[in-house]
């Protein structure tokens, strides 16, 4: 996954297309060390990012409730999941 990559993404029965704007760090699961330069996250690695979708998503906090809290972004060329995420926050 990388900044400004554009991506289909999944939330409970919704579909649509986001667009990955930033990331804000990628963290070393070993040393909990956050990578503030990085700009792709590769297989299995753990990172904060900020993504625009081009449908509204209702949704709550993760810690509040898991189903509407997650989601799950799919490259369209290879129909393969880029990445799985937590809705934190809302960030502007």
């Amino acid at each position: 996954m990388r900044v400004g990559g554009k991506y289909a993404i999944k939330h409970t029965s919704r579909a649509g297309r986001a667009l990955v704007q930033a990331l804000h760090y990628r963290l070393d699961v070993n040393t909990l060390h956050r990578d503030l330069d990085a700009s792709t996250l590769s297989l299995n690695e753990i990172g904060r990012v900020g993504i625009r979708a081009t449908v509204p998503l209702f949704y709550d906090e993760y810690r509040r409730n898991r189903a509407t809290g997650s989601f799950i972004l799919v490259d369209e060329s290879t129909n393969n999941t880029v990445g799985a995420g937590m809705i934190l926050e809302r960030m502007h």
